[in-house]
């Protein structure tokens, strides 16, 4: 499902316009980035967080030449999934 699958079928939920329901959508996903690329957690009650997490450098090997390669820390993004969401996807 895509952006604009996801908002055809909250706008035939709720009734609103899907161009109403595709600007909330945006203003959601413009919301939940800034707050995680700023350092907070995002914390969806049953559905479930967003936060951000760090990977260390380390020393890597490029698969074509075999050498060895510096690969840089990075900070990355994870989610955690809430216990309703995995219960719906196992199907309890």
């Amino acid at each position: 499902m895509n952006k604009q699958e996801l908002a055809d079928i909250v706008a035939t939920a709720t009734g609103n316009s899907k161009v109403a329901v595709a600007s909330a959508i945006d203003a959601i996903i413009g919301a939940v980035t800034g707050a995680v690329a700023s350092g907070e957690a995002v914390q969806l009650i049953g559905f479930g967080t967003f936060a951000t997490g760090a990977r260390v450098a380390r020393v890597g090997r490029n698969p074509a030449t075999g050498t060895e390669m510096q690969i840089a820390a990075a900070k990355t993004v994870k989610f955690t999934a809430g216990k309703a969401f995995k219960d719906a996807v196992n199907g309890v």
